[in-house]
């Protein structure tokens, strides 16, 4: 079936006649009536029964009309993109993100985004970094912004910030008691760990065994965010991104700053087969001027650092 064939049958579905098709597509009932016919003929079953003047679908021509009904969907949203891209009606963006950019920079720069961009449309999930990369490999999404590297070929990654690690330590924690509390006193004791699939997981755990210590594991988490609320009960000490710890509520948890205050990259992450578009561009600059501006507020910490 060509275009024109979907066209004329789902008018004759949807009117019940070749008459109230022939006047809805503007053009001769006989017209209408010879390419039903050939339609037909082509297709080797017969999809109307002619009674008392009117056309009445049979099983099969209601099972064809479902899958054509698709396909029109398909044609008209290619329609409506065609004259978006025309008269810049309006612009979809697809952005993906791990979880602890999600928790403010992704809400930050979606916001400012669309505040410059009246008619944009912003599609956003946070996912694991597995799922960032099938869906921008695949062009099923258009950039992403990722606490952690992401590995393939066809993907372009660039650096566009830091984040920093902080030490998340229970409000009554006795550390906190000492006038200079040791990393080596907190690594010793319960820590909060993160799951393989956390974005952070890979470079905090290598952080944590570059001091040769073996974890003593309270709880396994996938974000930033279930850290601090893990620790804020008391149960362990866990080491966060100041991504996390900006969007945690202060109560029952206070953050110290780490020897050497280690940071690590964030990436924009893009396929590198795929230009992006006016609104992408405008996205990643904005994510940057947000990210910036996220970490240029103080956040809170305690007066003792580790040392």
């Amino acid at each position: 079936m060509n275009l024109r064939q979907i066209e004329v049958f789902r008018a004759v579905m949807t009117t019940g006649s070749t008459t109230e098709a022939a006047r809805l597509l503007h053009v001769s009932q006989p017209g209408i009536s010879r390419l039903v016919r050939h339609l037909e003929l082509q297709l080797g079953v017969a999809l109307f029964e002619r009674r008392s003047g009117r056309l009445v679908p049979t099983a099969e021509a209601r099972e064809l009309q479902e899958e054509i009904e698709k396909v029109y969907r398909g044609v008209q949203h290619v329609r409506d993109v065609a004259a978006h891209l025309r008269f810049g009606t309006r612009t979809t963006l697809r952005v993906l993100s791990s979880a602890n950019t999600a928790l403010q920079l992704m809400p930050r720069g979606i916001a400012a985004l669309v505040d410059q961009f009246s008619t944009a449309r912003v599609l956003f999930e946070s996912l694991p970094t597995r799922e960032i990369v099938k869906l921008l490999v695949t062009e099923e999404a258009d950039v992403a912004i990722s606490s952690a590297p992401l590995d393939h070929p066809a993907l372009d990654i660039e650096e566009i910030g830091r984040w920093e690690l902080l030490c998340a330590l229970p409000a009554g924690h006795a550390l906190l008691k000492k006038a200079k509390p040791s990393l080596a006193e907190v690594l010793a004791g319960r820590l909060v760990v993160y799951s393989p699939e956390a974005p952070q997981s890979a470079v905090i755990d290598h952080w944590i065994e570059s001091h040769g210590v073996a974890r003593n594991v309270a709880a396994e988490v996938r974000s930033g965010l279930a850290a601090c609320s893990v620790a804020a009960t008391g149960a362990a000490v866990a080491f966060v991104d100041d991504l996390s710890a900006r969007a945690h509520r202060p109560e029952g948890l206070v953050f110290t700053a780490l020897p050497g205050s280690p940071t690590f990259p964030i990436f924009a992450v893009r396929n590198r087969h795929r230009p992006l578009s006016r609104l992408g561009t405008a996205f990643l600059q904005i994510a940057r001027e947000q990210l910036e501006a996220l970490r240029a507020a103080p956040l809170p910490l305690h007066k003792a650092a580790l040392r």
